[in-house]
């Protein structure tokens, strides 16, 4: 067997989460080697909307979402990570949406998050995709950024090669993980052996190779999300991420509104919207093509496979129906259609485990991950180190 190869840190999978666990160690000085199982990260970091939206967290989520704005913020004035600032809104569509989103105002107002209200008048002039039948009033808060999620995380990983010594293994299956007395030892299927002194495993929605028993009995569960992507819409310029109604009822900052409850006790129950967690976001891209969804079906992590391989093309066909309510966009012929995976907790905001001391498994970040991967990476490093 070949010699180990030696670091002071080794994170398995280069998602969002393991990437920025790497890109703080690298800052603080340490010899990091990130792993990854695929030839690039193809997991939930690379398959949804690549909107860093704080203003979706609650009061403790959205400090770290705040920092992680400025992470992506920094990192887009060192290398081009596709960085795009235009803000985002929440487009309220009835009485009771209005309600939130100005009781939410308020609540940012508190902690110093920027955000404006807008008139219906003032979304449809900024907004002219929208549908006036549809929009009530918005929300915007203009800090917040979006991302092409199909070539930041591959930028960034490149950015840590070039610029900051990362030593990266792609195309690496790692089988093998043991804890030694002092520090981990990782063991690959190409018969590599990798040893640290500290192991970090962000292994996403990936349960089936390292420690099943443990993810087995956890309170992890996996959420399968639809998605669309249209062709390009060339003459057509929409800024910022918009979020509309659905959200509005769904997101956790308007949980912590007053009237949250009251609304959600209104609504009508057992609907196909309801039964698949349906909630219409829009972001596009710069080369024009916009992206649509999403949806939200859930499994135990012991049960993953239950969510099945393909995809639901009724789910597909309310998304666009719905959207077509929204907006009034000349094209919306669909070019590409998948689903994504996350793993979040039923009872806890993340998955934390520590084995030994020297060994960290942090997974289960929900759909928040985006947004509050870089700063919680941040955060949760310096009490590993």
């Amino acid at each position: 067997m070949a010699n180990p190869l030696k670091f002071d840190v080794l994170v398995i999978g280069s998602g969002i989460l393991g990437t920025f666990h790497a890109y703080h160690a690298l800052r603080a000085g340490y010899s990091v080697g990130l792993i990854e199982k695929n030839k690039k990260p193809q997991g939930a970091t690379t398959r949804n909307f690549g909107q860093v939206v704080p203003s979706g967290l609650d009061t403790k989520w959205q400090k770290i979402g705040r920092r992680s704005l400025e992470i992506y913020k920094e990192l887009q004035q060192e290398t081009d990570i596709s960085l795009q600032s235009n803000g985002s809104v929440y487009i309220a569509s009835d009485n009771d949406e209005v309600r939130l989103i100005e009781e939410l105002a308020l609540q940012n107002q508190k902690v110093g998050y920027p955000s404006k209200l807008l008139t219906k008048t003032e979304c449809l002039q900024k907004w002219p995709v929208l549908q006036p039948s549809y929009c009530q009033a918005g929300l915007f808060f203009p800090q917040e950024i979006s991302l092409d999620p199909r070539i930041t995380v591959h930028k960034i990983i490149n950015y840590m090669i070039e610029k900051m010594g990362l030593k990266y293994f792609p195309s690496c299956q790692i089988t093998q993980s043991l804890v030694l007395n002092r520090g981990v030892e990782f063991r690959s299927s190409d018969q590599r052996t990798f040893v640290g002194e500290k192991g970090i495993i962000c292994n996403g929605s990936e349960f089936q190779t390292l420690y099943p028993e443990l993810f087995g009995q956890s309170d992890l569960e996996v959420s399968k999300l639809h998605m669309l992507r249209t062709t390009p819409n060339p003459n057509l310029r929409i800024k910022g991420n918009i979020l509309t109604g659905r959200t509005i009822r769904r997101y956790e900052s308007f949980r912590e509104c007053n009237s949250y409850k009251d609304v959600r006790e209104s609504e009508p129950k057992d609907t196909f919207a309801k039964k698949y967690g349906i909630h219409i976001l829009l972001t596009q891209a710069p080369d024009g093509t916009i992206v649509l969804g999403d949806s939200h079906e859930y499994a135990d992590a012991k049960n993953k496979d239950a969510l099945g391989y393909e995809i639901d093309q009724s789910i597909n066909v309310f998304m666009l129906r719905e959207a077509k309510k929204i907006f009034r966009i000349p094209n919306l012929e669909i070019q590409n259609t998948w689903f994504g995976l996350y793993s979040q907790c039923k009872t806890k905001d993340i998955f934390q485990h520590n084995i030994g001391g020297c060994l960290h498994i942090v997974t289960g970040i929900g759909g928040k991950g985006m947004t509050a991967g870089p700063g919680f990476a941040e955060k949760n490093l310096k009490l590993i180190l």
